[in-house]
């Protein structure tokens, strides 16, 4: 009986524990959205009522379409460098032994250990000496080169695990039956590591489509979505940032449902 009693408790403890955590975590995300329905001109309670109006003078804002546009791009061209680099970072690492693997290892997923605050601070000191030499401002290039400095070791280290658990007697099936190197990749190993690299890519996505410190420190003038967001709810103003908010959160849960589906397809594939 007291057995049972405690493993009640560390259960209780444990789900409760679960619980407070997301409750913590999600409050803010809610407390958002229920802002981006105020019919009232600013963020204040309670409600003057309820209304659709700030999702239609959002799409009619043309500060938040260029926002939008300028994510859309620096996330879509960053996830495109990240993944395709951290695929061939994790094939490297997980399938060859070289001299100076250990120190490759290290440099490659040195960025993970660097808060992004502190990450956007040095770039830019770096971007800014640079600047002086080349006479260049910082802008949405550099902003995409930061977000890749900084995404690459994660979709590394998401590839590698797909490398990890790759079977490798396939690809020398392949060899045994003529195919070529390119061929065996092609038509092989891509093929299999695409959930991964899947993945890799939709992580790489959102990390740079949500971004704030690295793009406020590193894209200059250029308003993106978390920077035009940030400025108006600092600023306490109108109901639209909220919804801004709001929409921008939709198009991650989407990408991650579908990353979610592909990794269970590939699994149900691999069973």
């Amino acid at each position: 009986m007291n057995a049972r009693l405690s493993d009640r408790l560390i259960d209780l403890l444990l789900y409760g524990s679960v619980a407070a955590v997301l409750v913590f975590f999600y409050i803010p995300i809610f407390t958002l959205i229920g802002f981006s329905f105020q019919e009232g001109r600013y963020l204040t309670l309670p409600f003057e009522g309820v209304s659709l109006r700030w999702y239609g003078e959002l799409f009619r804002n043309a500060a938040a379409g260029n926002a939008l546009w300028n994510s859309t791009l620096i996330a879509i061209v960053a996830m495109l460098f990240s993944t395709a680099l951290g695929t061939a970072a994790a094939i490297v690492a997980v399938r060859y032994r070289f001299r100076g693997k250990t120190a490759f290892l290290g440099l490659a997923a040195a960025p993970l250990a660097f808060p992004q605050l502190l990450m956007g601070v040095v770039l830019l000191l770096w971007f800014s000496v640079l600047g002086r030499w080349l006479d260049f401002n910082t802008g949405m290039v550099t902003a995409i080169i930061g977000h890749i400095v900084y995404i690459t070791p994660f979709a590394m280290i998401i590839v590698a695990v797909q490398v990890f658990n790759f079977d490798a007697s396939l690809e020398d099936a392949a060899r045994d039956c003529g195919a070529k190197a390119w061929e065996v990749y092609r038509y092989v190993t891509i093929p299999l590591l695409w959930p991964g690299i899947f993945s890799a890519a939709i992580f790489s996505f959102l990390l740079s489509w949500g971004n704030f410190y690295l793009t406020y420190s590193l894209a200059g003038s250029t308003r993106t979505l978390p920077t035009f967001v940030f400025s108006g709810i600092a600023t306490g103003s109108s109901p639209l940032y909220p919804a801004m908010a709001t929409v921008v959160f939709i198009p991650g849960i989407i990408l991650v449902m579908a990353a979610d589906a592909l990794r269970r397809r590939a699994a149900r594939k691999l069973a």
